[in-house]
């Protein structure tokens, strides 16, 4: 018997690896990431009054709403536009050309780790501010956190709606936004002269 046809092939082995290793890095980031904001959003909401927490966790939900349209875009587009423009020497089309070649891994942070934490964050703050509202105005604790979530949950779904059909029809120009802002944060490394 041919011991090696029962062998996975060496190739699927390093891409097996990748995989399992992408894994634990989207398991960290998310765990980074939700410690960072909720540690953030607990100190603001506690620290300050009702209207700025609100302001607070309307700044989380819109978060939580851009990176789900950023997700839904990046998953839509084609690479050929983008290696147009970076042929062109556009500021940010290669760092498109880069996010569309590795859209799993794009749409994956953005919906899954970035989006998905965002929810979660802005649950949390949402409870929060329901506690000081009632205790603020002598309302039921449980009355109070139950409109709340609805209010959170709504406002994100309805959000998220709008932002997905706004990302159908403009996903090539939202990715060329982000490879710009990625230029300055996080170029694809070679130098080049840029036309702006």
């Amino acid at each position: 018997m041919n011991k090696l046809s029962d062998e996975v092939p060496k190739g699927k082995k390093v891409k097996n690896k990748k995989k399992n290793r992408w894994v634990y890095v989207i398991f960290l980031i998310t765990f980074i990431l939700s410690l960072i904001f909720g540690a953030v959003s607990n100190i603001l909401v506690t620290k300050l009054n009702i209207w700025i927490a609100l302001i607070v966790l309307a700044v989380i939900i819109a978060i939580g709403i851009l990176f789900d349209m950023i997700g839904m875009s990046v998953a839509s587009c084609k690479e050929a536009p983008f290696h147009a423009k970076a042929a062109k020497k556009h500021i940010g089309a290669k760092e498109a050309v880069r996010l569309v070649k590795y859209s799993e891994k794009a749409s994956s942070v953005c919906n899954d780790v970035i989006g998905d934490v965002c929810g979660v964050v802005s649950g949390a703050v949402g409870a929060m501010i329901a506690l000081k509202v009632a205790e603020s105005f002598h309302l039921d604790s449980n009355i109070t956190a139950l409109l709340m979530g609805a209010v959170v949950a709504s406002l994100t779904v309805f959000g998220k709606a709008i932002g997905k059909m706004f990302a159908k029809e403009h996903a090539e120009n939202i990715i060329y936004k982000v490879g710009a802002v990625m230029y300055y944060i996080w170029p694809v490394k070679d130098k080049r002269k840029v036309k702006k």
